[in-house]
């Protein structure tokens, strides 16, 4: 008897590399592997690409799409990815799990095709984990296909009535804590905290700044721009616009920076002081986007701009910015803490002191996913010591610019409150100084919004010190 003829093996198929989702998978990486953010690992490795002749601008677009999309809905996909795999997640292997991430926001969270976008993650994953741990890639992935976003919202979320906290910390991937704080500070009803949710997780307008005396809204201006909202220097570019394209940007007469970073520094250059106004501090210059608006409108009154910053490469990034300011200025490398000035030298000090940067989710999502509540323990002592060297730093009569860019109540009014009932202030009313704004509240310090203003949620407090 004649024995059954196999079937002869298939042949060995290579994988099939695709630079899109590798570069993506490679910002992924960093971004866990060294606790880099996406804004600043994600530019050069496109440059790289396009330099190697096969990329184009809609690979950079999807590459974009599919880091920023991973990252800011990555506690949502990790509730999905957990009930599909058998085990904990603490036991998948790091880059497995930025595989299945990135094959779940392709299959939840974008238009690509079911079967495209699972045969896609596949191949990846020939190509970075090896044929064995991609056949887990897709059997996961085939489980996860099998409801879209909605289906598995009603699967992972607890109901709102039961968690509403929860509930909302899983529809629109936001640690539980953070949905905590910024519900607190928004004060409000549900309608609120969801848009405000929903507005983190939308990419942000690119937004120019016209330097005064140095560039103008209509130089800026082209068929891809729109006027800003609030700022009379602000010009908003349309979807693939590219900053550096622009000549007075690269050129520095001009920069990229949020409208709501510009209209703190607008309102407290127009902030009424008593007396002198000659000399200008920014006490917290790093990286230089407001200090390049403020050494510019310095310069249009006569007055200079003296930067500080503590660290040494910030300090080069804040030279970088006013490189070419017409009016005087310094930068200098210096402990705002402890001072390199004598007190009351200054007319006018802005301190935008280093936070948790809840206000900027949109911008770094990866950052919701890192802050703990203790962050702001951390943080605390650092802001109140910069708020009163920056009011020891002013004359009397002199405004002081208190600005964060985080809406938690810890970490805006708590420190201002804390800090004027050791030195005499007056707050001034900054909604005065910010017109045709809304929605600015009830004052007088002024917290923006995403959802209402359309900018980063910054806080500005201006206090006149007193005798």
């Amino acid at each position: 008897m004649s024995e059954p003829r196999r079937r002869p093996a298939k042949p060995y198929r290579r994988p099939q590399k695709d630079p899109v989702r590798i570069l993506a998978f490679d910002a992924l990486r960093a971004v866990d592997e060294r606790d880099a953010y996406a804004n600043l690992v994600l530019p050069p490795l496109l440059r790289k690409a396009r330099e190697g002749g096969s990329f184009d601008a809609r690979d950079a677009a999807l590459a974009t799409e599919l880091v920023y999309g991973t990252l800011r809905r990555q506690g949502t996909y990790d509730r999905i990815i957990a009930e599909c795999v058998d085990r904990p997640l603490r036991e998948v292997d790091p880059p497995v799990l930025d595989v299945l991430s990135l094959g779940a926001h392709q299959l939840l969270g974008t238009r690509i095709p079911t079967h495209a976008a699972v045969s896609a993650t596949v191949e990846l994953a020939r190509v970075v984990l090896g044929d064995g741990r991609a056949k887990f890639v897709n059997a996961v992935l085939r489980k996860i296909a099998a409801r879209d976003l909605p289906a598995w919202l009603e699967v992972v979320a607890p109901p709102y009535d039961e968690d509403p906290e929860d509930h909302l910390a899983v529809v629109h991937a936001h640690p539980r804590w953070i949905v905590s704080a910024l519900w607190d500070a928004l004060g409000g009803g549900r309608a609120g905290i969801e848009d405000l949710l929903e507005a983190d997780n939308e990419r942000p307008e690119v937004t120019l700044v016209a330097r005064p005396g140095r560039s103008t809204t209509e130089e800026l201006s082209s068929p891809d721009t729109l006027p800003g909202r609030w700022s009379p220097y602000a010009v908003r570019m349309t979807e693939g616009g590219e900053p550096g394209a622009v000549p007075a940007v690269a050129e520095g007469r001009a920069g990229v920076q949020d409208e709501g970073s510009q209209l703190v520094a607008v309102a407290l250059a127009n902030a009424p002081v008593e007396g002198s106004d000659r000399l200008w501090l920014d006490g917290c210059a790093g990286p230089g986007g407001k200090a390049a608006l403020l050494g510019a409108l310095a310069a249009g009154r006569g007055a200079a701009l003296v930067a500080s910053e503590k660290q040494p490469h910030r300090a080069r990034l804040v030279a970088r910015s006013l490189d070419g300011n017409p009016g005087p200025y310094q930068v200098i490398t210096a402990d705002g803490t402890r001072p390199a000035w004598r007190p009351g030298a200054f007319d006018r000090v802005l301190v935008d002191v280093p936070c948790t940067g809840l206000g900027a989710l949109r911008r770094r999502p990866e950052a919701r996913w890192r802050r703990r509540p203790e962050d702001l323990e951390g943080f605390a002592p650092l802001q109140r010591a910069l708020l009163r060297s920056a009011l020891d730093a002013v004359r009397v009569g002199g405004v002081v610019g208190y600005a964060t860019c985080s809406p938690h109540p810890a970490e805006t009014r708590a420190v201002v409150d804390d800090v004027l009932r050791d030195v005499r202030g007056e707050l001034l009313d900054a909604r005065e100084l910010m017109p045709g704004v809304p929605g600015l509240g009830e004052g007088p310090d002024v917290q923006l919004w995403p959802h209402v203003h359309g900018t980063d949620a910054m806080y500005l407090a201006l206090i006149r010190r007193s005798a």
